[in-house]
């Protein structure tokens, strides 16, 4: 805001326009005051810019693949004490992320253009007998071989899981086996 003050102030003045705006006309001139002598800023807005640069160093170093956990430690390693919260509040506000390992996995691909089936529920997950609505997901899992992808059937009625699948891939048997399992498991056949 104090850039605009800056450019308005001569037709309006400082005051008409900070009544305008949620400031106040004396951090408007404290703001200015810093400016010009910056040992008027309080210790953690120095202590944030000194960190500031400790951290971009750090990262530097480290081919800019330390998150915030790797970034603290070296910082406390190289005798530079700052909270964990503290160092990872800046890297926020900096935009600062680590280098995320590993592939990512995606089980949708949506496509504008092809119609899809339509809410028959009407988003109402309620059921006053067993069998009388299933809702099914298709998920994944992260391990330590890779992805474990999950196709599940549950009964809204008991809250419970009917029918389960688990396999390597990525296929429509996954899900159609979790859905016989839950036929299965419930007698055979869906009753009204």
């Amino acid at each position: 805001m104090a850039p605009f003050i800056d450019e308005h102030r001569a037709e309006y003045g400082v005051e008409p326009i900070c009544a305008e705006l949620p400031i106040a006309p004396s951090a408007y001139y404290e703001h200015k005051a810093r400016q010009r002598d910056p040992s008027r800023e309080p210790v953690r807005v120095r202590r944030d810019r000194e960190l500031s640069e400790e951290i971009r160093r750090v990262r530097t170093e480290s081919f800019e693949v330390y998150g915030a956990r790797k970034v603290w430690l070296q910082l406390n390693r190289e005798y530079i004490p700052v909270a964990r919260c503290t160092e990872e509040r800046l890297m926020r506000t900096m935009g600062l992320r680590g280098v995320v390992r590993g592939r990512t996995c995606r089980t949708t691909v949506s496509n504008g253009s092809v119609d899809r089936p339509g809410d028959l529920v009407q988003r109402q997950f309620t059921a006053t007998r067993p069998n009388q609505l299933w809702v099914a997901d298709f998920t994944y899992v992260a391990t330590w071989t890779g992805f474990v992808y999950v196709a599940f059937v549950i009964d809204v009625f008991s809250r419970g899981i009917v029918g389960w699948r688990v396999a390597c891939t990525m296929r429509t048997d996954l899900v159609l086996d979790a859905l016989e399992q839950a036929l299965w498991s419930r007698g055979g056949t869906l009753r009204d």
